[in-house]
């Protein structure tokens, strides 16, 4: 059997092809392309319609490519986000991006509403200025009068289903991000929706991955005039969500980060972890495969290598993200550091400068290179995965020997060189498309191609070798992360 992912990330997307044959998952791109958000009148927002057609040409080359025999087609993206449905059915106004600041002091607005204790009891999210939650509320207070006009709200991949399919529902996993689910019965909280005045059918029915929601409309059949007509599933539909399921772990108990634009550092539980220690790290427990739990961490550092890569674009300086990485493995180590989820690294544009102003005012030697700022970023972000890594552990009361990382970070050789040296623990890197992988097994586990989650994880072991980076320097990175908890005031 053929099976279609459409993975769609922050800052791009692709189409890629699962094939399983002899035991071994074999994955063929199809199609990628940008996922460039736009700003009209001071509102940045997701061009979900260009998204919609570059979903289209992923189908229409799948068959140009000679595949007519698709069976399946699973659609995963970032989390949070949504648009708004109207009772003819229209889209009521492109998705505002979660990086828009309408966020701006939501969180403390809320805090007057219901406490935070209580809002981590009910929902153990962690607090993010742009969670769901804190969109809804900026939403009624700018434009109330879109809320009344919509039917349902639909997160990003229920909506780009809804295209395809005509079918409005509403996937676990992807709800699980929003600040309005309780994540030990992996439904909407009512308290929530009451207490914040938001209307309780504003989503709709709420499905498990790997529920199969519907085929392709006739008319995008005809627009594309396609030879097949796959089945559409509801996967797990946050990318994390996919990309923890293909995470090749041969135990139950192991840490994983999954690495892109964010890094989301955490573990697969059997059951929430919503108490004191979890609040006060504040870890976020959202919905996984199976009625999992992805009990993690986001930190916030692949964002800004991009962004500085962006900014040397811009002048002409033009590299690679694999040169960027070998200038900074050129460099003197461990110089000085940056807090990656400080709030200064949060919004677009002129990232260099921002991590200069942070190590100048915080007494530390200032980055001048394209290598030194890039080292000063990686080895940032590898203390602070030492950091999630010890709260984990504290949170759930055992150790955690291997660190896997999967996605499009796992082929960051040095930083994964310094997150071993970090964390004092091997580091098993691969595979990169997990997020798609994820995707396709779940397919694949839909339709019965696979019996469960457990088997799959093993053909995905043996279908992308891992490559294991083991520690180096572990004195000097002890003595050197005492330094970065000081610098970041952990």
């Amino acid at each position: 059997m053929k099976h279609l992912a459409f993975d769609f990330g922050a800052s791009s997307g692709r189409a890629m092809l699962g094939t399983y044959s002899n035991g071994k998952l074999e994955l063929t791109e199809i199609h990628r392309f940008l996922n460039e958000p736009v700003e009209i009148n001071g509102t940045l927002h997701w061009d979900v319609l260009r998204l919609f057609h570059e979903l289209k040409q992923g189908l229409l080359k799948a068959q140009q490519q000679g595949h007519t025999d698709i069976v399946s087609v699973g659609i995963d993206t970032w989390g949070v986000d949504f648009g708004l449905i109207d009772k003819n059915g229209d889209l009521l106004g492109n998705p505002v991006h979660y990086r828009d600041s309408r966020t701006d002091g939501m969180i403390q607005k809320s805090f007057d509403i219901m406490s935070q204790e209580e809002q981590y009891s009910r929902c153990g999210l962690q607090f993010m200025q742009f969670n769901t939650l804190y969109q809804l509320m900026a939403l009624k207070e700018r434009s109330p009068q879109l809320l009344q006009a919509a039917d349902k709200a639909l997160f990003i991949p229920d909506l780009l289903n809804y295209f395809l399919t005509g079918s409005k529902v509403c996937e676990q996993t992807i709800a699980s991000t929003s600040q309005l689910c309780n994540p030990a019965t992996h439904g909407f909280d009512s308290v929530m929706f009451d207490r914040f005045g938001i209307r309780e059918g504003l989503f709709p029915d709420m499905v498990k991955p790997g529920t199969k929601t519907g085929v392709l409309k006739q008319s995008v059949v005809d627009e594309l005039g396609l030879k097949y007509n796959p089945c559409v599933i509801s996967v797990s539909q946050h990318d994390t969500a996919s990309a923890v399921m293909a995470v090749p772990a041969g135990s139950e108990r192991f840490a994983y980060i999954s690495s892109g634009t964010w890094s989301l550092l955490g573990s697969e539980t059997a059951e929430p972890h919503t108490g004191k220690a979890a609040q006060e790290l504040n870890f976020t427990n959202e919905g996984g495969y199976n009625g999992t739990t992805r009990l993690l961490k986001n930190i916030m550092v692949l964002w800004i290598i991009q962004e500085c890569k962006r900014q040397w674009d811009r002048k002409g300086e033009v590299f690679s993200f694999g040169e960027i990485a070998d200038m900074a493995a050129a460099e003197q180590p461990l110089r000085c550091f940056i807090d990656p989820d400080d709030s200064l690294f949060m919004p677009p544009n002129g990232m260099v400068d921002r991590i200069q102003k942070y190590c100048r005012e915080t007494g530390q030697y200032v980055p001048q290179t394209h290598g030194e700022v890039a080292r000063c970023v990686y080895e940032s972000l590898a203390m602070k995965y030492r950091y999630a890594l010890s709260g984990l552990e504290d949170i759930l009361g055992y150790s955690l020997p291997v660190l896997h990382v999967v996605g499009g970070g796992c082929q960051n050789r040095a930083l994964c060189q310094y997150t071993a040296n970090a964390i004092n623990r091997p580091v098993a890197a691969g595979p990169v498309e997990a997020t798609a992988i994820g995707n396709i097994v779940c397919q694949m586990i839909a339709t019965g191609e696979l019996p469960d989650l457990r088997t799959a994880r093993s053909v995905i072991a043996e279908s992308f070798p891992c490559v294991t980076y083991t520690p180096q320097d572990t004195e000097l990175w002890d003595r050197k992360y005492e330094e970065f908890l000081r610098i970041t005031g952990k």
